[in-house]
């Protein structure tokens, strides 16, 4: 059987779900972790913006792309 090597943050994370006592709180830490991913991207795409690869013509050609797994 593979052995699974948790790295740090990893194992903060179990360290600290590990004193989740109910549903709520469960809820409320995904909400936590969900609010400070979005943080990160709006971070990420105000960058793109500032720097100019991220501008209203990209979104215009956004309009029309479809990133659609084809299936047979």
């Amino acid at each position: 059987m593979e052995r699974t090597v948790f790295n740090e943050a990893q194992l903060e994370m179990l360290n600290i779900l590990a004193d989740v006592r109910d549903e709520k709180e469960l809820q409320d830490l995904k909400h936590l972790i969900s609010e400070y991913y979005a943080c990160r991207a709006d971070a990420e795409m105000e960058k793109l913006w500032q720097s100019g690869a991220w501008n209203e013509q990209t979104l215009k050609d956004l309009e029309n792309v479809h990133y659609r797994t084809h299936y047979k």
